[in-house]
């Protein structure tokens, strides 16, 4: 682990321009905080101080970017589970039988890793980062694999 006195000079000379960095490429201040706290805590977890400035606002650079990605990804999920739709006036007996056509349909045509995260989300009621621990893979791959099986279902139940 990094000294704390390293640390500290390094958070008191950077800390400023680091969080403006992020405030711009994010947009929000509590956003920013993070993810300059997340690199100074890896900073602090890690043997070698970096040797400038420059290494810091890359990382702040490259952590704004990745946050950034996984929030676009998360949003084209969300968007594509309405709320509310015309299913939920149904009655439901038809809602029941609707469900157990999209069982059917995930069970029968979706390949097994996109079947797996679409069962653990909403049969297990797992969260995507759950879903990805227990699956070994990244929540960015996850909410991508997520997203494709919902549209693959969504596709087929708009042309039938």
């Amino acid at each position: 682990m990094l000294e704390q006195r390293i640390l500290e000079q390094l958070f008191r000379q950077n800390y400023r321009e680091m969080t403006h960095l992020a405030r711009v490429l994010l947009g929000n201040v509590e956003e920013a905080e993070d993810v300059v706290q997340d690199i100074f805590l890896r900073v602090a977890r890690s043997d070698i101080p970096p040797k400038n400035a420059s290494y810091l606002l890359s990382a702040v650079r490259n952590a704004c970017l990745n946050r950034i990605r996984q929030m676009q990804i998360h949003d084209k999920v969300k968007g594509l589970m309405p709320i509310q739709d015309d299913a939920d006036l149904q009655p439901i007996d038809k809602r029941l039988e609707r469900l157990d056509d999209i069982a059917a349909y995930v069970d029968g045509q979706l390949d097994e890793t996109h079947r797996s995260i679409f069962h653990l989300r909403f049969d297990e009621d797992l969260t995507v980062c759950e879903i990805a621990r227990r699956l070994g893979l990244n929540p960015n791959t996850t909410y991508k694999y997520l997203m494709q099986g919902i549209q693959q279902i969504r596709l087929h139940f708009e042309k039938h």
